[in-house]
């Protein structure tokens, strides 16, 4: 059995900027480019057997760097909406709402291209990605390479968790994660390992 490979994509302006990144799909910076190909090693060792890409130029061109071939982009691996608070940072939110947090709080709608979002609807998507990867984890690693809060709502999900308590995992940019499992249930095998 295979374990499900979880990248997130280098880091970006707004990532580096605490900014809310759901569907603007800004490019990686430098230092996102060298995360991205510094995890090249850690992939060229493992059987994959499948890989899903987010359609975000970000984590496209994180997959391409860091040596993945025959990747398949899957629009449910997009960022959760953010809505109203696309490209602002939490910090901003607060001065409007203090002491909100997402993963509570959710997010306000935004304009037509940023509706928003809430944690169920990213829950569902999540559902959807694991359906179509769990099945090839029989044929070897199945790598998704996406985005932060999206990857640690599947996470919980994988873990048969809430998809609200993807709060309890911290995942940084360009890292990598894997979620195996000990006697025939899902852990966390590896988390948010950065590339060497």
């Amino acid at each position: 059995m295979g374990e499900l490979v979880l990248v997130r994509h280098g880091e970006t302006e707004w990532s580096r900027a605490r900014r809310h990144t759901g569907l603007t799909d800004v490019p990686l910076t430098a230092r996102g480019e060298e995360q991205a190909r510094s995890l090249r090693g850690a992939l060229k060792e493992r059987r994959i057997a499948r890989t899903l890409v987010s359609p975000a130029r970000r984590a496209r061109r994180t997959a391409e760097l860091a040596g993945l071939t025959a990747t398949e982009t899957d629009p449910d691996l997009w960022e959760w909406d953010y809505g109203g608070y696309e490209g602002i940072t939490s910090a901003e939110i607060r001065e409007q709402r203090p002491g909100w947090f997402l993963w509570d709080d959710g997010v306000v709608p935004g304009d037509a291209d940023h509706p928003g979002e809430t944690v169920e609807q990213v829950g569902a998507r999540a559902d959807a990605v694991l359906a179509k990867a769990v099945p090839a984890l029989a044929d070897g690693d199945v790598v998704l390479v996406a985005h932060g809060h999206f990857l640690r709502v599947l996470t919980a999900r994988r873990l048969g968790l809430e998809p609200a308590l993807g709060r309890l995992f911290a995942l940084g940019t360009g890292t990598l994660s894997a979620l195996g499992t000990e006697h025939g249930r899902p852990v966390v095998s590896a988390w948010n390992v950065p590339a060497p």
